[in-house]
């Protein structure tokens, strides 16, 4: 017969009173939620960029005994360059603690929501998930007709030729058109060639259809092979590491007390409304509508 331990004659909601090495242990997977879009930084509406993210993913995968991360993603996209920074820094740890990754779609995981999902060795969404939406996009506005007829005059003095670029109180170039167009494939085609590197021979894209940056829901995604299968974080996990395993949640960092009081303040000194919160309100409304959310 084996001897009774102390963490076998307590229950585990009282097993914090004992040092560490004498509770029951069970599988333990640290939790980092990735929500918003990618790259909108603004005082009341934290997007995600690396710096912000960064170091949750360092405490998730320091996490002592941790058998695998859980990476929760619920973004409509955003920023190119912030979102393959989240991807590799993700690759980069559970490469170096030897973890395996397995990312949850919510909402959605569009576009660079997807390429920070993609870091994961398992990807699974809800039937009703958004996914994919690998493609570029850029999108402006064309104000040279309206300060015309208000007889407005535009005046931009530059240094270079091209500095100027697609300003949208100008007619459009079609060689600025043209230019930009060559940096969205550019980008595209590491977009694609990371979804390819990492899918594998899990994708189904017959007509190159995939890349198109349409978008499916979870179920048409796993037919895909977007996503590896159809489920929530307490589910598969408990499927993987067992009923009693333990998802820790990773906090983001609050900001300093200070920064809460003085980094908050409105537009003026006093007004209701900050027209930069207002546009950043409006850019995140604009990305999720995107994907008829």
């Amino acid at each position: 017969m084996p001897p009774v331990t102390l963490s076998a004659m307590l229950p585990e909601r009282v097993q914090f009173i004992l040092p560490s090495r004498f509770r029951a242990r069970h599988p333990l997977v640290p939790v980092v939620r990735l929500a918003g879009p990618i790259g909108s930084i603004l005082p009341f509406r934290t997007g995600l960029a690396i710096s912000t993210v960064a170091p949750m993913l360092e405490r998730a995968f320091d996490v002592e005994g941790a058998r695998a991360v859980a990476i929760v993603v619920n973004s409509p996209g955003g920023s190119a360059a912030q979102s393959h920074l989240i991807f590799k820094r993700i690759r980069d740890h559970a490469e170096e603690k030897k973890l395996p990754v397995f990312a949850f779609v919510e909402d959605a995981a569009a576009s660079g929501g997807y390429m920070i999902a993609c870091a994961a060795d398992e990807i699974f969404a809800d039937p009703a998930s958004i996914v994919g939406s690998i493609g570029v996009l850029s999108a402006s506005f064309g104000l040279d007709k309206f300060i015309e007829r208000f007889g407005i005059e535009r005046r931009v003095h530059t240094a270079g030729a091209r500095k100027a670029m697609l300003d949208p109180f100008r007619p459009e170039n079609p060689a600025d058109v043209e230019h930009l167009q060559g940096l969205q494939r550019r980008i595209h085609e590491v977009f694609v060639d990371l979804v390819k590197a990492r899918r594998g021979g899990k994708l189904k894209d017959e007509n190159g259809y995939l890349f198109s940056g349409a978008f499916w829901v979870g179920t048409e995604a796993a037919e895909l092979g977007l996503v590896d299968g159809l489920g929530d974080i307490r589910s598969i996990m408990r499927q993987r590491f067992g009923e009693k395993v333990q998802l820790r949640l990773v906090e983001p960092p609050r900001p300093a007390l200070l920064g809460r009081f003085f980094g908050r303040r409105s537009f003026s000194q006093g007004g209701l409304i900050d027209p930069a919160e207002a546009l950043g309100a409006l850019e995140e409304r604009a990305a999720w509508s995107r994907l008829g959310l």
